[in-house]
Formats: C-alpha cells, sequence, structure tokens
C-alpha cells in the first residue's frame, strides 16, 4: 500500500469506528465499502479482520451472557459452512465483477436497514429460522464480510434484552469472522503483512469508537442512521458503476 492508500485507510478505520461508537453496529459495513474504493474489495475484506474479531470478543465477553452460543448454534454452524463455501468463490472473481456485487450486497444491506424484518418466530421454530437465516447471512459474509444487516433484523424479531442481544450478535459475528478470515489466510490472502496492517488499524478504530461515544449525546440517532444510509447506498452505486 501506498502512503495516500495507507492515509486514507486510517481515515476509513476511524469513520467505520465512529459509526460504531455511535450505533454499536456497521464497523465493516463502513470500512469494507469504502476501502474497495482505493484498494482490491479481497483485500479491504482482509484489513478489517482484526477491528471485527477484536471488538466482537470483547463485547461478547463484556456482555456476560454466553448462553447465546448454545441458543444460535444452528445459525453459528449454517453461516460457517456456507461462509466456508463461499469464499473461494469470491476469490476467484474478477476485481470489477467483484466490486458490483459488493455493491449488491450494501444495497441489500441498506434495504434491510430500512425496512427491519416484523417476523413472529416461534420457539419451536427458532432453530430452523436460525439455520436459514445463518445460511443466507453466511453467504453473504463470504461474498463481502457484511453479515451484520440481516442478523441484526433476524435478532430484533426475537425481542432479545439489550445484554442478550448484544452477546449474542457478538457471538455470531465472531462465529462469521473466524471462518472468514481463516479461509483468507489458507487461500494466500492473509499474510503477516496484512495481519500486521490490520492490527495497526485498531488504533484509528479506538479513536473513532470514542469520538462515537461522545457524538452519540449530542446528535439524534435517527437522523445519524439516516444520513449514514445514504452515504452507503451513494458508495454502493459507485462500487457497481466502479
Amino acid at each position: 500500500m501506498t502512503a495516500l492508500e495507507l492515509a486514507t485507510a486510517a481515515a476509513v478505520f476511524l469513520a467505520g469506528g465512529m459509526v460504531k461508537g455511535t450505533l454499536g453496529i456497521g464497523l465493516p459495513l463502513v470500512a469494507v465499502p469504502l476501502l474497495s474504493l482505493v484498494i482490491p474489495a479481497t483485500q479491504a475484506i482482509v484489513l478489517v479482520a482484526m477491528p471485527v474479531l477484536v471488538s466482537n470478543a470483547w463485547q461478547a465477553v463484556e456482555s456476560g451472557n454466553l448462553q447465546g452460543l448454545r441458543r444460535f448454534l444452528p445459525l453459528i454452524a449454517t453461516q460457517l459452512v456456507t461462509t466456508l463455501l463461499t469464499v473461494p468463490m469470491t476469490l476467484a472473481l474478477s476485481p470489477r465483477t467483484l466490486n458490483a456485487v459488493l455493491g449488491a450486497v450494501v444495497l441489500l444491506a441498506v434495504v434491510l436497514l430500512c425496512l427491519p424484518l416484523r417476523l413472529q418466530v416461534a420457539p419451536t421454530r427458532e432453530r430452523w429460522w436460525s439455520a436459514g437465516i445463518g445460511a443466507f447471512s453466511g453467504a453473504m459474509g463470504g461474498v463481502s464480510s457484511l453479515t451484520g444487516p440481516l442478523i441484526i433484523s433476524y435478532l430484533a424479531s426475537l425481542r432479545l434484552p439489550r445484554e442478550a442481544f448484544i452477546g449474542s450478535i457478538s457471538l455470531i459475528y465472531l462465529g462469521s469472522a473466524i471462518p472468514l478470515y481463516g479461509s483468507m489466510a489458507a487461500h494466500g490472502r492473509l499474510g503477516g503483512t496484512e495481519l500486521l496492517l490490520s492490527t495497526l488499524a485498531l488504533a484509528p478504530v479506538a479513536c473513532g469508537l470514542t469520538l462515537g461515544k461522545r457524538l452519540r449525546s449530542h446528535l439524534s440517532e435517527t437522523w445519524f442512521r439516516r444520513v449514514l444510509l445514504v452515504f452507503l447506498t451513494v458508495v454502493a452505486v459507485v462500487l457497481a458503476l466502479k
């Protein structure tokens, strides 16, 4: 990466951290498509590895609610399988095609965040719903690393308490991130250099998280989310046309 690309990446991770600090979600949703405007999409996916792994592991432990691992095991299991199946196909795509796919996934994410699911999932059917959601989100994650919007909509439909929601979604994110980045490493896309750069990205992400927390107390979350969605729509269209 050139000096300009490194500076751009630092600014992107700062922005991603601010979004996560303000909304509690959205780090890869912001960082991956923005980085893909200046570097190859596969490299962008790799660079978010450490921020995603560290932030979600920390949130999972901090929540103290690890029971979600057993409850959402069907989701995590199918997500793992489809992630591993999708990553090799993703790596075989041309940069132009992958940008178009990533743009489409970002647009789908925007739609899901604008129109959250209003499901009524019976406890007796939750395991089947979880398995299906896991399969679809794993395919999305294998292509773009963006599993968040679908998982958020599904967990919101289950009306989980706040701490249970945070603990469960962090575990699910880890369940998708570990096979994704493990597969990237196995295919030679996550080496020592990429791992070092991804680790260095923790610094601007931490600064962004701090700024986001301060911003949250001064800015309406509703308006911030609207601006973010409009911004992501523009980025998705640019990616699709790139």
